[in-house]
């Protein structure tokens, strides 16, 4: 009996003591480039997050010299721009993320192959609570290739919303002049 008692004492302990990880699960996601000589890339994709608050603060890949999290967001004077997000994403409990074009979404900048359709794209997120999940990245480039393309300072800009007015170039990419046809 008295097996038993420390059994159960332990495993209350662990219980208590064991932090309660988010349950993150990624669907439809999808990588692409705009041109197949294009230098950047950038990958969309479902973030389901069915357990506590959690945040996406991370992501590596071996598929460029530089991974980041970006977003698109407007300035005072309607320009849209691209920026790195180093917060990260906030993926509140019981809930989904989207990253996807003319939003939040994984750019890859300094592509050490093309993205070349049928392949995947190997990529680690790391999340806050959850720790790191693997997703293997289809590439697709068709897919979304019906929106119009614009070119600005060097840049393809094919696939942009463009409703909150004139695209402008890419913040934070210092060093990375040239990365033309990241295709979001």
């Amino acid at each position: 009996m008295l097996i038993k008692s420390f059994a159960a004492s332990c495993a209350l302990c662990f219980a208590i003591a064991a932090p309660a990880f988010a349950d993150i699960t990624v669907s439809d996601a999808y990588a692409r480039a705009s041109t197949p000589m294009a230098k950047s890339g950038a990958a969309f994709m479902t973030i389901t997050n069915t357990g506590e608050a959690d945040r996406l603060i991370g992501v590596e890949s071996d598929a460029a010299e530089r991974v980041e999290l970006h977003t698109h967001i407007s300035d005072s004077n309607g320009v849209m721009k691209m920026t790195h997000v180093e917060e990260g994403f906030e993926i509140p409990a019981q809930s989904t993320h989207l990253l996807e074009r003319g939003g939040d979404h994984v750019m890859f900048m300094g592509l050490t192959a093309p993205f070349e359709e049928g392949r995947t794209v190997h990529v680690t997120l790391t999340f806050e609570k959850a720790g790191p999940v693997e997703v293997d990245i289809p590439v697709d480039l068709a897919r979304g290739a019906a929106a119009p393309a614009m070119k600005m300072e060097g840049h393809d800009m094919g696939g942009h919303d463009m409703s909150g007015g004139a695209m402008e170039g890419h913040e934070g990419h210092e060093g990375h002049e040239g990365h033309e046809g990241h295709g979001n």
